[in-house]
């Protein structure tokens, strides 16, 4: 059947190459080429136009590089899957372009089969997507637009990625990740809070909630999500209201889930909650990397100590090379002492980074919020170190309402 067929479109901007590939495939009875494209714009623009179930993306173009292209093509339709042909193999680029939603990466020229199976892991990867899609419409339509289990939330609302992230260890990254959910918190925007660091997580530990479920439970059931499901294994906060997606309870365990898995759990969380804040852990695994791509916004937390302003400028740049724009990064600070000379504007002087948060030290209160495992946002609220976390949730939404308007804005200037 013709609806059974994968739908390939081709972009590169080299004529020779289109017409060579498009020969391979005409041999495939259940492939069909339904256009070409010879830029980065045009190759978007066809995406959007022809609806294909694969695009074939050459990486190296006039205007705009496939890695970008690819990301466009990925936001604007996600059951689109591409595949990057590339003359280098270097690592970096197959990284990129799986940080930009790529499903596969071969190094031109790539052997026939090699590529034809390419084309049809996609493929099939496009028709599920497609039927995932039409089947979850089908079931909030015949709930009248609203999902049972959700408290009124419409899934039409699309929830916020957070990602707490710090490039050194020991700033504090895991109490203003607790301490932030439970300040972004009300019944209006409902959070909750998921532990990336799947190996060390201690979200857990910090709200006294240790020994229940865990991602575990979930990541082996990605792709038949239901809101029951995930309201049965979230950990469910009664002193704030949050709710907690921990992590695995032994370092082992952490090799059972995937990046893919992970990135799933957050987009079904997206469709649930307002607010999906994730932890991170230091070390720049493939899951840590997929939530840092898929977040809205990232919270970059740094210290007063020359190590820590030290590794804030090598994840910036990094963040940079990933094509994470500055407008993504909130920079904050965490026990800032007044009596070290290193001031935040010293920090953002020299990062070329504005600090949007200054959360002071208080050892004492921090310290023991841990020890009890009651967040410090529940009974020190009021003191400086809770204000702190009361500006940054400001600032983490008054920048989302400012990349909305940007969005709105780019949408209707086209």
């Amino acid at each position: 059947m013709a609806a059974d067929k994968i739908r390939v479109l081709i972009v590169d901007d080299i004529a020779e190459t289109r017409e060579n590939v498009r020969k391979l495939l005409q041999f495939e009875s259940d492939v069909e080429v339904v256009g070409t494209a010879r830029t980065g714009k045009e190759g978007i623009q066809f995406a959007l136009e022809m609806d294909p179930d694969v695009v074939l993306m050459d990486i190296n173009m006039p205007d705009i590089d496939g890695i970008t292209a690819t990301e466009t093509i990925c936001q604007q339709s996600p059951h689109i899957q591409v595949v990057i042909l590339s003359v280098q193999g270097d690592p970096n680029y197959m990284r990129r372009a799986m940080l930009a939603g790529a499903r596969d990466f071969l190094t031109k020229p790539p052997m026939g089969d090699e590529l034809i199976s390419a084309i049809k892991h996609a493929g099939k990867m496009s028709h599920d997507e497609r039927a995932k899609g039409a089947k979850q419409q089908m079931v909030i339509s015949a709930a009248g637009g609203s999902v049972a289990g959700m408290g009124g939330y419409s899934p039409a609302t699309q929830g916020k990625i957070i990602v707490v992230y710090s490039p050194k260890g020991g700033t504090g990254c895991t109490t203003i990740a607790v301490n932030l959910a439970i300040a972004l918190h009300n019944e209006d925007t409902r959070s909750v809070l998921v532990d990336g660091n799947l190996q060390f997580g201690d979200v857990a530990v910090f709200v006294n909630e240790q020994g229940k479920n865990t991602i575990l439970d979930i990541a082996p059931r990605v792709d038949d999500l239901d809101s029951e499901i995930i309201e049965d294994i979230l950990i469910k906060h009664q002193a704030s209201g949050i709710r907690i997606l921990a992590a695995p309870q032994r370092p082992e365990m952490a090799e059972k889930i995937s990046a893919d898995q992970f990135v799933k759990v957050l987009q079904f969380m997206q469709r649930i909650y307002s607010y999906v804040v994730v932890d991170t852990s230091t070390i720049l695994t493939d899951v840590i990397l997929s939530a840092i791509d898929l977040s809205d916004v990232i919270v970059l937390v740094t210290t007063q100590e020359i190590p820590s302003i030290k590794n804030s400028r090598l994840i910036l740049d990094l963040l940079n090379t990933m094509g994470v724009s500055k407008e993504r990064i909130i920079f904050a600070m965490n026990r800032f002492d007044k009596r070290i000379a290193i001031t935040p504007e010293r920090i953002s002087e020299n990062l070329k980074q504005e600090i949007a948060a200054v959360i002071p030290l208080d050892e004492k209160i921090a310290i023991t919020a841990v020890n009890r495992g009651v967040p410090f946002m529940l009974d020190n609220k009021s003191q400086p170190i809770g204000k702190g976390i009361f500006s940054l949730a400001e600032a983490v939404r008054a920048r989302m309402i400012a990349l909305e308007s940007e969005s709105e804005s780019s949408t209707a200037r086209r």
